[in-house]
């Protein structure tokens, strides 16, 4: 019946125009038969009929195939999910028979698996199926828990092979997304991910944003970082656009009414994104790494722009959430944090209320400047800079610029007495930091300071205490350490002030 149906160029576009919709609409909106029938076994009675149609043209493909591709490819994924699901009775019965007349697999999910791969071949070469099972794609796609990596997988695929594939089926998925339809959204969220990098934002529009502030407060980890991975790419996008038309020339003429409107562009995508800061700010204290490492670099991308201005209330919300970022295990957050410190420094405002935020940063920054990670170093220099600058510390700011940090704890100490208690308490875990050279820093800073202390002052104690129970260390740091206690007291029984 399909041959005959297919052969004939009057038939075959109008059946396909049929059965498109009913192997499309029947999984997710339950459409019903003229009669009221709506069992399920109508969504994969049109699966088992467009598989014997791809089977009858491998040599073509019917215009129609080509023409609805998207749609089709992600149908048929979502048939491989619900048939992953409880099968009812009448479908299993079904399924039976279907086997009875034909070689077909055992489980309709499988079955599902088989088509979406026919009619890959239909456009696509056997090597881009060849590489999906050799990261085994196809077996994900099976299971429940791994579809939507292996979705995410064909995905970026497809789109290796051909962006206009990716285009075509970003457009297609984002009415489906939008509709918020709740089975199928997580697979759906993580194939629009990664081909998200295929439009420009003209061709999104507003919905993927609103899609991805939705997922920003699921309670489903994986859909929060889904959404972060797509708020990461769509941050990139604006901040890659000017530079197309250089960055030396000024453009004229045409060019410069296409710049202008790029310019508009941008900072409309870059305040679109930066509307839901409330949303990030909460996900920088979350306890998956990978959705904090996200919210770090699409705040860094947005402020790179340097188009948002920033309020002083959301900078001391922002910065009360960065501080403990900045001694973090993971040495990437330590550099993003430090990176997003530096941006926040030039998009703010200078206030008061800042500046205790601002001189609790200082020390952290100055003994990472000694990180052994190179960008951890470096990002901790560019970030004591822009403290610097905000404070107005000139000659702070120039001894960054001539990476003299040696001079770091003389010119801080004097220049702001009134915090040397703050400072010390700040210093003092870098005792007991896992790298020796933080270690014999924080002992020279530890010393610097006890000089310029008062008596009455409890940090002091608490100086020598740390330096008396540094035994247990290598002998160079024991030895410095005894050597800056023993240039403590002897400084302190100069002023007639002795520790025993």
């Amino acid at each position: 019946m399909w041959k005959t149906l297919i052969s004939s160029r009057w038939t075959k576009e109008p059946v396909l125009q049929i059965l498109f919709p009913v192997l499309e609409y029947w999984p997710a909106h339950r459409r019903r038969t003229s009669d009221g029938d709506e069992r399920d076994v109508f969504a994969l009675a049109a699966t088992v009929a467009l598989w014997e149609i791809l089977q009858l043209s491998h040599s073509w493909c019917p215009g129609g195939v080509k023409d609805n591709f998207p749609r089709l490819l992600l149908t048929l994924l979502f048939q491989v999910f619900i048939s992953t699901e409880e099968m009812s009775e009448e479908v299993e019965t079904f399924w039976r028979r279907c086997r009875e007349q034909r070689s077909l697999p055992p489980n309709p999910n499988r079955f599902a698996v088989q088509t979406v791969k026919a009619l890959l071949r239909q456009l696509l070469d056997e090597d881009v199926l060849m590489a999906i099972g050799r990261k085994c794609g196809w077996d994900m796609l099976l299971k429940a828990d791994t579809h939507h990596y292996a979705v995410g997988l064909l995905a970026r695929e497809l789109c290796r092979v051909s962006r206009s594939f990716g285009r075509r089926i970003a457009v297609s998925l984002l009415p489906r997304l939008s509709r918020g339809e709740p089975l199928w959204e997580l697979p759906a969220l993580a194939f629009l991910v990664e081909v998200l990098h295929c439009l420009t934002p003209r061709q999104y529009g507003p919905s993927v944003l609103q899609i991805i502030s939705r997922h920003l407060r699921s309670q489903c980890p994986e859909r929060r970082r889904l959404a972060l991975r797509g708020l990461v790419v769509l941050s990139k996008a604006p901040s890659m656009l000017p530079d197309s038309f250089g960055t030396h020339l000024w453009p004229l003429g045409p060019a410069a009414a296409a710049w202008g409107c790029t310019t508009a562009l941008c900072s409309t995508q870059a305040k679109s994104i930066w509307s839901l800061n409330e949303s990030l700010l909460e996900l920088l204290q979350d306890a998956d790494t990978d959705a904090v490492q996200m919210t770090l670099s699409a705040f860094i991308n947005v402020l790179g722009l340097k188009i948002i201005k920033i309020s002083t209330p959301t900078a001391l919300k922002l910065l009360e959430v960065l501080r403990p970022l900045f001694d973090n295990e993971h040495s990437q957050l330590q550099q993003l944090s430090m990176l997003l410190f530096q941006e926040l420094m030039e998009a703010t405002e200078r206030s008061k209320s800042l500046k205790p935020h601002v001189y609790l940063s200082l020390v952290p920054f100055y003994f990472n400047w000694h990180n052994e990670n190179r960008r951890v170093a470096e990002a901790s220099r560019r970030a004591l800079f822009g403290a610097a600058r905000f404070l107005k510390w000139r000659d702070l700011e120039h001894l960054v610029t001539m990476e003299q940090p040696w001079r770091f704890p003389e010119c801080l100490l004097e220049k702001d007495r009134s915090r040397v208690g703050q400072y010390v308490r700040q210093a003092l875990p870098f005792l007991e930091s896992p790298e020796e050279p933080l270690r014999k820093l924080a002992i020279k800073f530890l010393g610097i300071a006890a000089r310029s202390m008062k008596q009455e002052q409890p940090e002091l104690q608490l100086i020598c205490q740390a330096l008396q129970d540094i035994t247990d260390d290598s002998p160079a740091i024991s030895d410095l350490a005894h050597q800056t206690l023993h240039i403590i007291r002897a400084v302190r029984r100069t002023s007639f002030f002795s520790f025993w």
